[in-house]
């Protein structure tokens, strides 16, 4: 697996979650989008600052999450 080099977690950033870097979008608010049957361009569209491998590293992320396994990310 991909490391999840376009994430990172900082204690100072939207309470320590997830985040795409450099943003305040938590890959929880990706997550949701797509699950309320929001598509990668709708996202795109809405937020043109992120990229498509931005959102798919988010849905690995979240998936690699949901097996209950420990991942680290850099800090910002």
């Amino acid at each position: 697996m991909k490391p999840f080099d376009r994430l990172t977690q900082d204690p100072t950033v939207m309470g320590g979650k997830a985040c795409i870097r450099g943003t305040r979008v938590t890959v929880g608010m990706i997550v949701g989008q797509v699950g309320a049957g929001r598509s990668i361009d709708d996202l795109l569209g809405d937020y043109p600052y992120l990229t498509r491998e931005d959102i798919e590293q988010a849905l690995r992320y979240a998936a690699w999450r949901a097996e209950e396994r420990e991942v680290e990310l850099s800090g910002a």
